[in-house]
Order: C-alpha cells, then sequence, then structure tokens
C-alpha cells in the first residue's frame, strides 16, 4: 500500500516530492471510486477565508471538507475584522484561539502564507495552513487536480507533451504545472502572446506558436486572461477579444487538429470564445467538468495529508 502523506501545512507543490505527488494522486483516485474516509475520533474545525472571489475552489473545499467529516466554522472576508485594518497574521491567530485546527486561505499577496507558517520570535500561531491560491504566487490544489486528471486519462506522465497557453506570467496555475509536469518526466510547451511570457521558464520547456503546437500535444492546457492583474500594462488596453481568439484560442478549426484523445484543459473561469469557443466548453476533447470534479478528490486528499501530519482527530 502507497504510504499516506502528512504535511503540517500544504502551502505550495515546489518542495513535494515525486511520491508523495504519486501518493496524492493515488489517494485522490481511491476517494473517487468510492474508498473510504478515514474515521476522525475528535472533530477537526476548519475555516475557509477567501479574499479573493472564487467559485470553484471554495465550493469545492467545502465539499471536499463535508465529505472527510471536518465541521467547517463560516468565515465571512468581506465583514471581517481584517476590513478594520486586522492583519491576516491576527485574524488566523483568532481562529487558533477559538478552536479552529486548519485555515484554507487564497489572497492577493504572494507568499502570503510565509509569516502564518514560519512566525517570528515571540509569536505563536499553530493553524495548519492549507493554500488556496496566493496571488499569482501558487494554486497546489489546481496543480495537483490537473495531474490527476491527466494520470486518470493517460494513466502516465512521462513523455506527455503538454502546451500551457496565455496569459502565462500573471498564472499561478501555470507556474505550479509548469514546475510539476516537468518533474514528472512530461514536455512543457508554452504559448499565447509574447508580452504576457517571461524568459525566466525557458528552463522549464519552449515557447512556440499555438499553431506549430496544436496537432502535436497531449494535453492543450489553456489559462484565463486575467484582466485584474493587468493593472498599468499597456496590453490591457488594447486588448481584443475576438483577436486573441483567432490567434491563440482553441476555435473549431484548431480543435478539430488535436489528436483524438487530446485533452483540452481550463482552471476556469473560462472567457468564452477568448481562449476556447464557448460551444467547445463540453466536447469531447474538453476536461474542464471532469477538472472540476476530480478537485473534489484530490482536496480531500491534500486535507487529509495535513490532518495526519498535525495529528488532528486522532490519525497519524
Amino acid at each position: 500500500m502507497t504510504e499516506l502523506v502528512q504535511l503540517p501545512h500544504f502551502v505550495s507543490v515546489e518542495k513535494l516530492t515525486v511520491d508523495q505527488i504519486n501518493a496524492l494522486i493515488n489517494r485522490a483516485e481511491y476517494f473517487k471510486q468510492g474508498g473510504a474516509t478515514p474515521p476522525l475520533a475528535q472533530p477537526v474545525y476548519v475555516t475557509n477565508m477567501f479574499f479573493e472571489n472564487s467559485t470553484r475552489t471554495h465550493t469545492s473545499f467545502a465539499m471536499a471538507e463535508k465529505k472527510l467529516g471536518l465541521t467547517e466554522i463560516p468565515f465571512d472576508a468581506a465583514h471581517s475584522s481584517m476590513s478594520k485594518g486586522e492583519t491576516l497574521y491576527d485574524t488566523c491567530l483568532v481562529m487558533n484561539a477559538l478552536g479552529v485546527d486548519l485555515s484554507v486561505i487564497r489572497a492577493s499577496e504572494n507568499a502570503y502564507y510565509e509569516p502564518l507558517i514560519n512566525p517570528a520570535a515571540g509569536q505563536h500561531l499553530n493553524l495548519g495552513i492549507v493554500n488556496a491560491g496566493d496571488g499569482s504566487g501558487q494554486h497546489p490544489s489546481q496543480s495537483l487536480l490537473d495531474m490527476m486528471t491527466i494520470h486518470e486519462h493517460f494513466g502516465h506522465f512521462n513523455g506527455l507533451k503538454v502546451a500551457i497557453v496565455g496569459d502565462i506570467t500573471n498564472s499561478r496555475v501555470a507556474r505550479s504545472n509548469m514546475e510539476i509536469l516537468t518533474r514528472l518526466g512530461a514536455e512543457v510547451y508554452f504559448s499565447g502572446p509574447d508580452y504576457w511570457y517571461d524568459h525566466r521558464f525557458d528552463k522549464y520547456g519552449k515557447y512556440l506558436s499555438v499553431d506549430e503546437l496544436v496537432d502535436q500535444v497531449d494535453v492543450m492546457m489553456l489559462l484565463r486572461v486575467q484582466h485584474e492583474r493587468h493593472a498599468g500594462d499597456a496590453n490591457e488596453t488594447s486588448f481584443d477579444a475576438a483577436k486573441y481568439h483567432q490567434q491563440y484560442g482553441i476555435n473549431h478549426d484548431r480543435y478539430d487538429r488535436l489528436k483524438d484523445d487530446c485533452l483540452i484543459m481550463h482552471p476556469g473561469p473560462i472567457n468564452h470564445d477568448v481562449e476556447l469557443a464557448g460551444d467547445l466548453v463540453e466536447a469531447p476533447k474538453s476536461a474542464f467538468f471532469k477538472q472540476m470534479q476530480n478537485g473534489v478528490f484530490m482536496r480531500m486528499a491534500m486535507l487529509e495529508a495535513v490532518v495526519r501530519g498535525r495529528h488532528l482527530g486522532g490519525l497519524q
């Protein structure tokens, strides 16, 4: 039996070993197939603190918590004391004092979690942190549910050609996925507007045009154009959705050129007729629905890893 992952926090994929990644995928697939969740000897309390808008990730974590038998303590970010100037650290300290064990957090600041998992001298916060997305930094649960979806479809990663296409510089999904895919043995390629590509990513893969890649890749991973992160970007003011779709999007012509078993992936929300033609969202090659399904089971595996790592609910 694969050894179960145990972690004190779950904030990024960078420090996970390949064995841990594979164990999380196996555990998520086990849960999806109806595998039993571990019985909890004591209640485990969790709060979901989302300071950026979210449908999929927020609801998916809530469903995962419910399926694991965790007790969610409601938290309303818009009406919290952070609107009065309370720091994120102090807000987490409140949760800790009230008896909350885990906090799932999404925030706009890159690496917001560092002072929470490494408190300064004289600070004593003791709360398990699960990162649901930090600015343009990491999105570990999206990355891992993507890996689960690829593994479920192909059964392996070695030698698979994966294209990451779109607003790469501003995407936390892209940063997580390029790194993890490379370590798992896939060949990574990039495409999209060159002004939203950073050559620091060259160490992970080659930058090519969409039309050079479309009939070659096994996975076409599309990224949302992140208008909300383009403040001060001159390319935002001249952005034209129809032109973007024509140059970089998956339209019907490109869809037909994809391999028969190619997976089209998108973290959501999808800008219809920008990254992907609106009537292809649920097409046979689109994994969008499956990604959302798999997100629940991967988040169960991630939460369980932290529950076990912190010896909560009697789990080891």
